[in-house]
């Protein structure tokens, strides 16, 4: 099925159909518009429907894609309205790279954290069978005695 040829410019959308193409809810979509991630117009019959434009598909997609590397909002915010600004590109480049190695140093830092967490449950899981194993070697002789002694 080919899809007309529309300006992307002109083309808009439903608050449900860009749910449905991004497997969001729309309750989601309208917590960035909270955020001020997106800003649809309004149309239909007192403004109370939203039609979002190629515009805000592309900072929906934008703030997906920050969210899978795990920046906060308030961050692909900042990034983003700096994509749309017609300033020139080094500055936002060097503050992307910014973000990017603050995120990247903080995902190290957990990923330590979490290799710190693993080594000790390893630690105790080593120390649990190790007391385990003792106390069956102490208690397997004791069974068969005791009962020997109630049999006698």
């Amino acid at each position: 099925m080919s899809t007309p040829a529309v300006s992307p410019a002109s083309t808009s959308y439903t608050i449900s159909e860009l749910a449905r193409e991004f497997d969001l809810t729309t309750r989601a979509i309208r917590f960035y518009e909270d955020c001020g991630l997106l800003a649809p117009d309004r149309g239909g019959a007192g403004g109370r429907q939203r039609v979002y434009t190629h515009r805000d598909r592309t900072r929906l997609k934008l703030t997906l894609r920050g969210k899978r590397l795990g920046l906060s909002l308030a961050e692909i915010k900042e990034l983003v309205d700096m994509y749309e600004t017609p300033r020139d590109s080094v500055p936002q480049l060097r503050k992307y790279l910014a973000v990017l190695a603050a995120h990247r140093e903080q995902v190290e830092q957990q990923m330590a954290d979490l290799q710190a967490t693993l080594d000790e449950v390893r630690s105790h899981e080593k120390e649990a069978r190790r007391l385990l194993a003792a106390s069956e070697s102490r208690s397997a002789p004791a069974a068969p005695r005791a009962v020997r002694a109630k049999a006698e």
